[in-house]
């Protein structure tokens, strides 16, 4: 800015409102709060170097700069070589987008969740904005803003405080293009001139339509323009929305000249006298004199103006959430037009009075040192674009971001998420992540497991650790450490409440407690399968028979009988909760209880140390020794040929030493007594014994792997052996004393023996 002279008490201030159809340059200097512009000079393009706010042709606009710069140069009689410009409004480009966030259980909305939300909303519109923009350009964000929360998905006005666990927003978003912001610096440059200030033209209009003081309202601006109409909203002392709609003074011409039939500036001189009392003269395209007035005008005019209104009165609406605001302000040529004003009060619901022209009445306080110049809203902006500089924000900065040069537009509420979004970084990398979850089905019912929360981004500011909503200036250097995730998801098949669960059968008549199979994608599973994402979990509620006899580690011989709820089973047959099973066991298969092995091997190992170690154990199974050796010792004192009566004697002997012995030892293996053999002794003596000359009988029996002769008696019982064995009863060498007789587990003693009969006698382990 040039200095203060003895001609002009302040630093002399140069603005430049380059439009699509002219360009108009102020010269000015504030003193005592009041701006005086001491020169205004305006020229119209030669041709169309620019259309819709956009330069197409920089040198044809530097050389309209240039001439402006000349004139106004002579009319204050000083150098200006810094200057200030405003990109125009109808270039913005707006992105509504609508987000969510879904909390695990109800949660009290804080402010950070809300401004997560609202950052989320911005991210994604940049990402909707480049995906649908095919001008191949690059484009700041200059703006966003809330239309409507939801909580659980339905309208709230505020978030904060409200509990819920689901919260979302309407979220519309403004960019600018980078073209048209590089254009207008190079035209300028090529006329001589640098960048002192940049804003945007709406927000130029707002320092004068709009002061500050006014800004705590909900209120519009309109600025009417050639091409396009740009509109801005103001709430709670900010520009909260910009906004343009492709429709402005141009169609109003148009119509005018399509009436009258005139070319397109005959039709202009008309539109500017819609305001004047008296006749209005203009020639057709015939070249033949016509005259009308200002209310004929307005009528060909109201159609069209009518459908800008609409138009904008929509627009506005969209920016504000749909909601009218208090009171629309109107600035540019295009607005001069009486009808305009009704019809958009009317559109917007709001009084009449509510919706005016901005000219004359917001310019009583700037001082127009030539009185030619006339006061109207066509001045708003350029001198609002002066105004702007002494505020010195809404202008381009450059900071430094992950060591890489940022260019963003100050709005004068810049913060560190700013310059992470116009670098390109993303929205994700700044808040904490969840690691990878996991979705999948039991029993075709849906579940849904979260990883855990990772860590947020490491933000330092100039140095200092610093939230991602601190702000920032010019020249600030910004580092940023992405956030991490947390851990992924981990459920295994054994955490499931369902395989918790176990399947009771009845086997034998005892109930067997069987875990559940879990089918994961149509493959059985153990407890410790670790579930993936998209697997189908189906848990098993039946056993087939040849899994039943796996559970218990039994094996099915060839000609054992198997028996589900009293029909003959077969290998896969389903067995479901609380039917009946019943199998042919041989007892020397069963290791351990039939009901859980993996417990039964364990509870055993147990007994056997304790029993090792504990005295009181060794004399109990002492005792149940000495009880079997006094069995043995009655046995013999019986009759040689045991009747049947002395058979159950001796049967009860056995069994009371077996209760004896069951009572000295925990989880003891429950046996049961084989029917008595009914052979006839003539036929043992002709398969195998011999018969003597006194009437007993010889025989051999095989005892622990060793033959062992009998004789001297008629007939043997299984207590005979232990006259021929060396088997000492005396000391305990085990748990308890096992007899079997051909393989089959025996407790009774006073079994009668054939020749050739096969006997185990030991200790158990």
């Amino acid at each position: 800015m040039a200095k203060a002279t003895e001609r002009y008490p302040g630093p002399l201030v140069f603005g430049l409102d380059i439009g699509t159809r002219s360009i108009v340059g102020t010269v000015g200097y504030m003193f005592n709060k009041k701006f005086h512009v001491i020169a205004i000079q305006s020229k119209l393009h030669e041709t169309r170097s620019m259309l819709d706010g956009q330069i197409h042709d920089i040198a044809a606009v530097a050389d309209t700069i240039m001439d402006v710069k000349a004139e106004l140069q002579r009319k204050t009689g000083q150098p200006l070589k810094d200057v200030c410009i405003a990109a125009a409004g109808r270039v913005l480009r707006t992105v509504t987008v609508h987000v969510d966030h879904e909390f695990e259980e109800d949660t009290d909305v804080t402010a950070e969740h809300i401004y997560s939300l609202e950052l989320l909303g911005a991210q994604r519109a940049y990402e909707e904005f480049l995906k649908n923009n095919t001008l191949n350009m690059r484009f700041y964000c200059v703006g966003y803003t809330v239309e409507h929360y939801y909580l659980n998905k339905f309208p709230m006005g505020e978030l904060l405080s409200h509990k819920g666990n689901h919260i979302g927003a309407d979220v519309i978003a403004t960019f600018l293009p980078d073209e048209v912001v590089d254009g207008l610096y190079k035209a300028v440059n090529m006329a001589g001139l640098n960048v002192a200030n940049m804003t945007l033209e709406p927000i130029a209009a707002m320092e004068l339509a709009i002061p500050k003081s006014y800004r705590m309202l909900n209120l519009a601006l309109v600025d009417v323009g050639a091409g396009t109409s740009d509109i801005s909203i103001t709430r709670d002392g900010a520009i909260i929305a910009y906004g343009m709609i492709p429709s402005a003074g141009d169609e109003l011409t148009e119509a005018i000249a399509k009436h009258f039939l005139t070319d397109f500036d005959e039709a202009e001189k008309i539109k500017f006298g819609v305001n004047t009392k008296g006749a209005i003269e203009f020639t057709d395209i015939m070249g033949i004199n016509h005259k009308t007035d200002a209310k004929e005008v307005q009528e060909i005019l109201r159609p069209t103006a009518g459908i800008i209104a609409r138009e904008v009165s929509d627009q506005i609406k969209k920016l504000n959430g749909g909601k009218p605001v208090s009171a629309i302000f109107v600035v540019g040529g295009g607005g001069k037009v009486p009808v305009f004003t009704e019809i958009l009060a009317d559109e917007m619901q709001i009084a009449r009075e509510r919706v005016a022209v901005r000219g004359e009445e917001v310019l009583k306080d700037v001082d127009f040192k030539d009185d030619r110049v006339k006061k109207d809203s066509l001045l708003v902006t350029p001198i609002g674009i002066c105004l702007n500089f002494y505020n010195q924000v809404n202008n381009f900065i450059f900071v430094s971001f992950n060591d890489s040069q940022i260019k963003l537009y100050d709005n004068d509420h810049l913060q560190i998420v700013d310059a992470a979004m116009a670098s390109g970084f993303s929205n994700a990398d700044l808040f904490p992540k969840r690691g990878k979850e996991i979705n999948y089905t039991v029993n075709a019912s849906k579940r849904l497991v979260r990883g855990t929360m990772g860590e947020g981004a490491v933000i330092r500011l100039n140095g200092e650790n610093a939230p991602i909503n601190a702000k920032i200036k010019a020249g600030d250097i910004i580092e940023v450490e992405p956030s991490t995730a947390g851990d992924p998801a981990v459920v295994t098949i054994d955490s499931l409440p369902e395989f918790k669960q176990s399947i009771k059968i009845n086997v034998n008549d005892k109930t067997v407690s069987m875990p559940k199979f879990a089918e994961v994608n149509g493959q059985l599973q153990s407890g410790y399968y670790e579930i993936q994402d998209g697997d189908e979990v189906v848990m098993r509620d039946y056993y087939t028979v040849a899994q039943i006899l796996d559970f218990m580690d039994i094996s099915k011989e060839d000609d054992s009988e198997i028996y589900v709820n009293h029909e003959e089973a077969y290998s896969d047959m389903p067995v479901y909760e609380n039917f009946n099973v019943e199998i042919e066991i041989k007892e020397e298969e069963l290791v351990g209880d039939t009901t859980q092995k993996k417990a039964e091997e364990e509870a055993k190992a147990a007994a056997e140390k304790a029993a090792l170690k504990a005295a009181s154990e060794k004399a109990a199974l002492k005792a149940a020794s000495e009880a079997v050796s006094d069995m043995v010792s009655d046995m013999k004192k019986k009759d040689e040929s045991p009747d049947v009566s002395a058979a159950s004697s001796d049967d009860a002997a056995s069994e009371k030493a077996g209760d004896t012995a069951e009572k000295t030892e925990d989880n003891a293996e429950k046996t049961e007594d084989n029917a008595e053999k009914t052979a006839d002794p003539a036929s043992d003596k002709v398969s195998g014994g011999k018969v003597m000359p006194d009437g007993t009988i010889e025989m051999t029996v095989h005892v622990n792997g060793q033959d062992v002769l009998l004789s001297g008696k008629k007939d043997y019982i299984y207590v005979d052996v232990f006259d021929k064995i060396d088997f000492d009863l005396s000391t305990p060498r085990g748990k308890a004393v096992i007899t079997k007789l051909n393989g089959m587990k025996t407790s009774s003693f006073a079994e009668k023996l054939r020749p050739g009969d096969i006997l185990d006698i030991y200790w158990s382990k």
